[in-house]
């Protein structure tokens, strides 16, 4: 009887095994689905969150700017990467007046790369008329003062207009090239750019050679 009962036990058993394994093998591979959607899950957000928000994209973006309402002699100022840019129309007087003061400068020739190619020269711009400058001094980062009509020769004698920095008086001509005996080592940046037309320009980037 025993040997019969436990001869029945294990068979039944036997007969149960496939059954058995197959509801594991199901609980298993549901449980890792389970366990899978919910790393899914956890991971969307959290891939996500690396993407760089619309405020970061902006930050590092091109500005296009119109230019077409600036004055002669007006000085207009736009931000590009968190930084002041100014846009200078200059005056004919102001042009030729940049010849007048070279003999104090630390860098006429722009020599330093403080600015792009195109702008190695007397005017540090592309076209003449138009100045294009990142306002922030090259010796600890102050925004620089626009001093016109005059106000400038306090500075510096016979210039009348130019930039003066507030923080430590380094002082930059109408092309933003710095004057001798004054803090600050280099001259004021100028920032890649191009003409898109007459009217408008793009801060940021260099039209393709």
């Amino acid at each position: 009887m025993s040997n019969v009962s436990v001869d029945a036990t294990k068979s039944a058993h036997n007969e149960n095994q496939p059954e058995n394994n197959t509801r594991r093998r199901f609980l298993t591979v549901a449980t890792s689905v389970v366990g899978g959607v919910g790393v899914v899950g956890a991971a969307v957000p959290f891939i996500a969150s690396w993407n760089p928000s619309a405020k970061a994209k902006a930050a590092g973006a091109d500005v296009e700017v119109d230019i077409s309402g600036i004055e002669p002699g007006q000085l207009v100022r736009v931000m590009w990467r968190s930084k002041p840019v100014w846009i200078v129309r200059r005056t004919p007087e102001l042009l030729e007046a940049l010849g007048g003061h070279e003999d104090q400068l630390k860098d006429p020739n722009s020599e330093a790369e403080q600015q792009p190619t195109f702008a190695q020269n007397r005017f540090r711009s592309m076209k003449e008329e138009y100045l294009i400058l990142v306002g922030i001094c090259t010796h600890l980062g102050c925004s620089p003062q626009h001093l016109k009509d005059g106000a400038f020769e306090e500075y510096v004698e016979g210039v009348p207009e130019g930039f003066f920095c507030p923080c430590h008086g380094s002082k930059f001509d109408m092309a933003g090239r710095v004057f001798q005996n004054v803090p600050a080592p280099l001259n004021l940046v100028v920032p890649p750019y191009q003409f898109v037309d007459d009217t408008n320009i793009i801060i940021g980037s260099e039209a393709e050679a």
